[in-house]
């Protein structure tokens, strides 16, 4: 780095040997916390005294940037004492003083990587890269050159994902048995070309261009180097200091969640037991406790509005004042359309008799029929304490804060019929093609803790 940003400087381990890379390509990461988003701000301080230079940072989505705490605002721990001068239009950017410039641009859409035709960006960075298609990367790699004096390069973070193309692409350096980053690869350089859709890989320079035979000028030219850094949260000690509860935050995740973000591992993923088990209830109750402080029911209703026999669950879930949880019922069935209604409304008007303030959640699909769907049932439960919640991600991440608690032992059932068929269900979770009870479940609990949220936000505020 140049003089005028000496003082800027990684922390010594992973993050320094990412940013000493030679590779033509570098990826970084393989578990939260290690210091990724830092890294890649880092990387374009290598280049902002040239005038010509310019550096773009991609995120899937633009609330990704702006996102509190995110890249936007992590840029702002470094790039003001270097006297740059942040600008949000067209897009937000630094301004260095020689007039080198560093972007950050969101690529959500397949279509979207069409939007940078002709551009020349000497400096291409993807911050989490299994966000993106394998199309995505490779076609803006096409955008990956310069005339400014400084070598086209590609920089990125990625956290593990085992469906992601990613995981192919780092294979060599992944043990393929644990899943976890062989120690000795972290940052160990190899070479590869592309022969039409596949990847030819060779330990070093001089071994791909025997191997491929090549002569030419313009041959010599087309293998790429490329390499993956390994890292984890105990690398990044400065996290580790300010915020040693983050260590306890990534260990309260669900299994899955906790192996891939705390211990980098490529191969777990969701599978049956792996989300809910019933040895890990807290108790069994035979009644309802008396310290419950708020009620609220989630539903999960067929998507149709026709009259066809669909599947429809709801669970009803309490918090308690120890900060616990109780599953206290659980309805499913399959019922035609008017006869779900009449159930929606019936139940609503037992749970106002039996538990006094209860809040009824119903999911909203995407489109006008869920549009439709949630106003008429709106209408149906007037004079009740009603919330529309319209679905978004997958159905394994809406379930993963509802399975961190019953991990820890911190949810009961109370004892009824319904045990049985609800516990195989929540155990064969996300295999099993039956999930309504595990979404009407998330809903009711994502409910919860909202409204938990707020209420201690309004206490220390």
């Amino acid at each position: 780095m140049t003089s005028e940003i000496n003082h800027v400087r990684p922390q010594s381990g992973p993050q320094q040997d990412f940013l000493k890379s030679k590779a033509n390509i570098a990826f970084y990461g393989g578990a939260a916390g290690g210091g990724k988003t830092f890294a890649l701000l880092l990387e374009a301080l290598y280049h902002v005294g040239n005038p010509h230079f310019e550096a773009v940072i991609f995120r899937q989505l633009s609330t990704h940037i702006t996102n509190a705490g995110g890249l936007w605002d992590t840029s702002f721990e470094v790039y003001p004492n270097l006297g740059a001068e942040p600008r949000v239009t067209p897009t937000r950017h630094w301004r260095f003083k020689s007039g080198a410039k560093v972007t950050f641009a969101h690529m959500m859409l397949e279509k979207d990587k069409l939007n940078f035709q002709g551009s020349q960006i000497p400096l291409l960075m993807f911050d989490e890269l299994t966000h993106f298609t394998e199309s995505q990367f490779f076609y803006m790699m096409s955008r990956n050159r310069s005339t400014c004096g400084v070598r086209p390069y590609i920089r990125a973070s990625c956290n593990p994902d085992p469906d992601s193309w990613v995981k192919n692409l780092i294979s060599w350096w992944i043990d393929q048995e644990t899943g976890y980053p062989i120690a000795e690869r972290s940052g160990v350089i190899r070479w590869f070309i592309r022969d039409g859709d596949n990847l030819i890989w060779a330990d070093s320079y001089e071994e791909i261009c025997e191997q491929q035979n090549l002569a030419s000028a313009a041959q010599l030219l087309l293998p790429k180097s490329f390499t993956f850094v390994a890292s984890k949260l105990e690398d990044n000690q400065i996290l580790m200091q300010t915020d040693p509860g983050y260590y306890a935050n990534l260990m309260n995740l669900p299994t899955v969640e906790r192996e891939q973000l705390l211990h980098g591992n490529w191969n777990i993923r969701a599978a049956a037991g792996l989300y809910f088990k019933r040895s890990q209830v807290g108790n069994i109750l035979q009644v309802i406790p008396s310290d419950v402080v708020e009620w609220v029911r989630g539903w999960d209703l067929a998507a149709s509005t026709g009259e066809e026999s669909a599947s429809t669950a709801s669970v009803l879930i309490g918090k308690r004042k120890n900060g616990s949880y109780i599953v206290a019922d659980v309805i499913n069935v399959r019922k035609q359309a008017s006869e779900v209604r009449q159930l929606v409304k019936h139940t609503a008007q037992a749970d106002l008799a039996k538990f006094k303030r209860v809040k009824i959640c119903l999911p909203q699909d995407p489109g006008q029929a869920g549009k439709e769907q949630a106003q008429s049932y709106t209408k149906l439960l007037a004079g009740f304490n009603v919330k529309i919640k319209p679905e978004s991600g997958s159905k394994e991440s809406r379930a993963e804060p509802m399975a961190a608690q019953w991990q820890a032992g911190n949810i009961d059932i109370l004892a009824a019929d319904w045990n049985d068929m609800y516990f195989s269900q929540l155990e064969s979770f996300p295999e099993s093609k039956f999930k309504d009870m595990v979404d009407a479940s998330s809903t009711a609990f994502m409910e919860l803790e909202l409204r938990n949220m707020f209420n201690i936000r309004a206490l220390i505020s």
